[in-house]
C-alpha cells in the first residue's frame, strides 16, 4: 500500500484531534483567502473527516472531496449531513483518480502529501490532480520537513502511550514505534501505530497502522512540480504570500498553475 490507510480507531483519534473548523498553523484561514473569489468547482484530496472543507463549504464555495480511506470519507459525510451540507465525496486512489470534473482549484491541506510514501506513485498523483484541473487552474498544497534525524538506538522501539478520551467514556491509547527512518538519504519515515479501545477498564478492539511519510526538500519539490507541467510554481512560508523560506521549522506553501492549453467539453 502507498498511503498511510486510516482505519476506524486512528479516524475517531484523528477526529478529536483534528476538529471541523480547526486550524493548523493558519492554514484554514489561508486557503479560505485564497479560495474567496472561486466561481468554479474545488477539490480537496485527501479530504480527511472534513475539518477544511466543511468551513469551505460553508463559505458558500463548491467544493468536492476525495481520499483512500473508507473510514474517513465516512466520517466526513457524518459531519457534513449533520450541518445540511452535501458535497460529492469520492472514495479513490489519487493514482489513479478518475472524476467526473475539472476543478479551478485542487488542495491538499496538513502536509497529507507527505503521506504518499513510493515517490513513483507521488508523481503519478500529481499528474492526476494536472489532468483533473481547468486551464489555467491552481493546485495549493502546504508540506513541511522533519524535526530531526531519529537515532539509530530509538529505531523499533515503542513510545510511550498517548490517551484519548471519546465522547462516551470509552478511551483509545495509542503507541508508536519508528521501524525505518533514512531522513535525509531516502528521505522517507515508516512508524507503526497500535490503537487500543478501551470500554470500563476492557480492551474492546485493536488496530495497527503502518504510517509512512516521503519528505521533499523546499526547492526539489517546486522542480518537480515544474516537471509534471506546472508553470508559475510559487512556494511561500507559514501561510504567508510573499514570505520566503528561511529554516526547516516552517509550513511550506506551493501554488502551481496548469498552463492554458485548448480543453474542450470540460464539465462543470
Amino acid at each position: 500500500m502507498s498511503f498511510s490507510y486510516y482505519g476506524e480507531l486512528c479516524t475517531e483519534v484523528y477526529d478529536l484531534t483534528k476538529k471541523i473548523g480547526q486550524s493548523i498553523g493558519g492554514d484554514l484561514e489561508y486557503y479560505r483567502e485564497k479560495l474567496k473569489n472561486c466561481k468554479g468547482r474545488i477539490l480537496e484530496a485527501m479530504v480527511g473527516s472534513g475539518r477544511v472543507i466543511i468551513p469551505l463549504l460553508e463559505s458558500g464555495l463548491i467544493v468536492d472531496g476525495v481520499d483512500y480511506s473508507h473510514e474517513m470519507l465516512a466520517s466526513c459525510r457524518k459531519h457534513c449531513e449533520e450541518r445540511g451540507l452535501h458535497p460529492e465525496l469520492f472514495e479513490a486512489d489519487l493514482k489513479a483518480l478518475s472524476l467526473p470534473y475539472k476543478y479551478e482549484t485542487i488542495i491538499i491541506p496538513a502536509g497529507s502529501f507527505l503521506l504518499i510514501e513510493d515517490r513513483e506513485d507521488a508523481l503519478k498523483v500529481l499528474h492526476r490532480l494536472y489532468e483533473h484541473l481547468e486551464p489555467g487552474g491552481k493546485l495549493i498544497l502546504d508540506l513541511f520537513l522533519p524535526e530531526q534525524n531519529i537515532p539509530e538506538a530509538d529505531i523499533g522501539k515503542w513510545s510511550g502511550t498517548s490517551t484519548y478520551h471519546l465522547p462516551n467514556g470509552d478511551l483509545i491509547t495509542m503507541e508508536s514505534k519508528c521501524v525505518e527512518a533514512d531522513l535525509f538519504f531516502k528521505q522517507s519515515q515508516v512508524d507503526y501505530l497500535k490503537y487500543e479501545k478501551w470500554r470500563n477498564g476492557a480492551l474492546i478492539q485493536t488496530e495497527l497502522q503502518r504510517f509512512a511519510l516521503r519528505w521533499y526538500g523546499v526547492e526539489e519539490f517546486k522542480y518537480i512540480l515544474q516537471n509534471v507541467g506546472f508553470s508559475e510554481v510559487a512556494v511561500w512560508a507559514d501561510f504567508e504570500d510573499g514570505k520566503k523560506p528561511t529554516n526547516r521549522n516552517q509550513s511550506f506553501v506551493y501554488e502551481a498553475v496548469k498552463s492554458c492549453e485548448v480543453c474542450p467539453g470540460v464539465k462543470r
